[in-house]
């Protein structure tokens, strides 16, 4: 399949990519070539993390599925994650030992949580309840998924079963040793506070060989590679070093005894999350329960915050060097080019038992580049040079606009973005995809200059961003075919988005400033006026900003799937058929988990996206709420009431959970996107301190 990639890229110049889809029907006369030579360097190339199948591939369809599976084969990728399906089997199996179907549905989460139910972190659903056509649906689609990968010569990893269990279980067995173990993100006891069947149970091993005997009769024998986590962001019971290897030495053999030739690929997350407890001799200890050829480790975070060297890769267990990049799905540009080129290549030298690179993002909603250099480069025994790859990317990328070379103003325009938005050093700071201030919910401080997963500073100069976008969008001038090309649209309309989005930031600060009263001397008219006066016209900019952004946002190609709060929900009542209480239960799981992320705003805004229909109409009018109270407190000289406006923000936010979308649709007309491009050079420029590009 990689032999067919080079051919497609290097000669044909088609691909296949996530947001528009493939290229490949535009080679009509295959070229020729000579023989195309090359091989891995690494055994194993990973794709999928957990929670993907939630932020991301929640509602997908066969469809969706079958481009993943495309533009995975087509990159060498050869050892994906495969936990769609999941709950059919254990429902099966929790149903064989006494309990009702009732019982299981009411622990299991909804479809955009699924993956933190399979986590141990939640359960049951504050939205409705999982009915069991949402079980059997997704079911069908495995059999489908997983038969595709296996023709396509990939070796899926497979669920097993992690010892999660319906609070209900001690009341039907009595002698089972159970323990609550997950106290997680805030919520109420209602929703975590997960029981735990102890691996040292004999009631563990027999679930176990239940599920995955089952799971093997419906798929056959695939795979023999199992994802098992049940200490993410959840620790243990005991950190004795003693119980910690019997706990994992257990495990392991529930394992074998159902698939003498498991593998337990375990995600290592943990060890990062809670180093606190995972000290090296606790990891050791656990590590040492399970022969090291029947585990694999995926260090979850290789590009920012590898663990392997610290836990001496990880005690001669096989392991995985992987790029996480993206928390909740975020939007913004971002990337560590030399961090996934040079780095991987380093460990390849540096441990002897590292088998692979793999893909571990939570959420796959943009900077599709970074993924494909860290996989290409799973076929270099060298760094690749960051600056020929991202020009032979940009070549492949938009090679069907014209007939004739691309304009170097496209070859600029990626070139600025290499050196800057994607060549991020410092990853103790800004270590992920970054977030807009706007997405988060208003306050008068702390929006600015966040660090860490969820990072609103830039590493990089916002104005120089202004001018790649200005440089890339006069390409068009000279070759206005690009008006026509999906990737070129899409491609404008990303940069412009974080032009746009990067912007709110001095506007905010400006409003901030001049509605601070502490700053202010109140018996001062004229002084107070003036500022009220400089901070209404700020907060005009401000949702007029948000305003353009979200009008932008429907102009992004009608291939992009989930680029909008409309397609987003829509994807969600798809799988409802006709059924309306189960669409307004999908329609509120779909929403619930890009805003108030749990039932009262436990993780809100974690997973927010800059879509259509999102900006317009919830950011923005958070932010109107917000401002309002501080123009209106600022015109009285009194403070901001900061209880009654936080929890006037939050019915409101809660109101929103049941909304069908924005009824906003993406328009498809290269004239008319050219034409809110003018609008926004016309309006914006000033403030951005840009030429307008005619």
């Amino acid at each position: 399949m990689v032999r067919l990639r080079r051919y497609l890229t290097d000669v044909a110049h088609v691909d296949i990519y996530w947001f528009i889809g493939s290229q490949l029907d535009h080679v009509h006369d295959l070229p020729s070539c000579t023989v195309l030579n090359g091989s891995s360097v690494i055994p194993w190339r990973y794709h999928f993390n957990t929670v993907t199948f939630s932020y991301t591939a929640a509602f997908w369809t066969w469809e969706d599925w079958e481009t993943q599976l495309d533009w995975l084969a087509l990159r060498g990728v050869n050892l994906p994650l495969a936990w769609v399906g999941f709950e059919k089997i254990l429902v099966e199996v929790f149903e064989e030992i006494g309990l009702s179907q009732a019982d299981i549905l009411e622990f299991l989460s909804g479809p955009a949580f699924q993956a933190w139910n399979r986590f141990g972190n939640i359960q049951s659903s504050w939205g409705g309840q999982l009915p069991m056509s949402w079980i059997n649906g997704q079911f069908e689609l495995q059999k489908k998924i997983l038969k595709r990968m296996v023709e396509l010569g990939m070796t899926p990893v497979l669920p097993a079963f992690t010892g999660f269990v319906p609070r209900v279980l001690p009341e039907i067995i009595h002698n089972a040793t159970m323990v609550n173990i997950s106290q997680w993100g805030g919520f109420s006891t209602e929703y975590t506070n997960d029981t735990f069947l102890e691996p040292t149970d004999p009631l563990f091993a027999q679930l176990q060989k239940s599920f995955i005997t089952k799971q093997r009769q419906y798929y056959g024998n695939i795979s023999s590679v199992y994802t098992l986590d049940q200490f993410n962001e959840n620790d243990p019971i005991s950190g004795d070093l003693t119980a910690l290897k019997t706990l994992a030495s257990q495990v392991g053999q529930s394992l074998k005894k159902a698939d003498p030739d498991a593998v337990w690929m375990l995600q290592g997350w943990l060890f990062f999350s809670n180093s606190d407890f995972w000290t090296n001799e606790r990891v050791e200890a656990f590590l040492s329960g399970v022969e090291n050829d029947d585990m694999l480790i995926l260090d979850l975070y290789s590009e920012t915050q590898p663990q392997w060297q610290r836990l001496n890769s990880y005690y001669g267990k096989p392991w995985i060097w992987c790029q996480l990049h993206d928390f909740g799905g975020n939007n913004g540009l971002y990337g560590q080019v030399l961090n996934i080129t040079i780095n991987p290549i380093e460990a390849l030298a540096n441990s002897s038992s590292l088998v692979g690179f793999g893909l571990t993002m939570e959420g796959q909603e943009g900077n599709e580049i970074v993924y494909d250099l860290l996989l290409d480069q799973a076929w270099s025994n060298v760094p690749i040079d960051p600056a020929a790859y991202f020009h032979d990317w940009a070549t492949v990328r938009y090679s069907n606009a014209t007939d004739g070379d691309l304009p170097l103003q496209i070859y600029e325009t990626w070139d600025t973005l290499m050196r800057t938005v994607y060549n991020n050093t410092n990853v103790t700071g800004v270590m992920a995809v970054t977030k807009s201030s706007f997405e988060l919910a208003p306050n008068a401080s702390g929006l600015v200059d966040l660090w860490g997963h969820h990072p609103t500073h830039l590493m990089y100069d916002p104005a120089i961003l202004v001018g790649a976008w200005q440089t890339f969008l006069a390409a068009a001038n000279s070759t206005p075919e690009l008006w026509s090309n999906e990737a070129y649209q899409f491609d404008l309309i990303d940069m412009t988005r974080q032009v746009l989005a990067n912007a709110f930031n001095p506007l905010y600060l400006s409003f901030v400033a001049h509605t601070n009263l502490t700053a202010l001397d109140v018996s001062n008219a004229s002084a107070v006026d003036a500022c009220l006066a400089s901070a209404t016209e700020t907060q005009r900019m401000m949702l007029s900003l948000l305003s353009t952004l979200d009008q932008l946002l429907c102009h992004t190609p009608s291939t992009v799937p989930e680029s909008s709060l409309e397609s987003w929900v829509s994807a969600a009542r798809a799988w409802a058929g006709d059924n309306d209480t189960i669409s307004d239960f999908y329609t509120y799981d779909a929403i619930n988990q890009v805003t108030l992320w749990g039932p009262t705003g436990e993780i809100a805004d974690y997973a927010s996206r800059q879509w259509a229909g999102l900006v317009a109409g919830y950011y923005l009018p958070r932010w109107r709420t917000f401002t309002n109270a501080y123009l209106e407190a600022l015109g009285s000289r009194t403070a901001v009431n900061q209880t009654q406006l936080h929890g006037q923000l939050l019915g409101w936010e809660e109101q929103q959970q049941l909304r069908s979308g924005s009824g906003l649709s993406a328009l498809q007309s290269p004239q008319r996107l050219k034409g809110m491009l003018q609008m926004i050079q016309s309006d914006w420029c000033g403030f951005l301190n840009c030429t307008r590009t005619r």
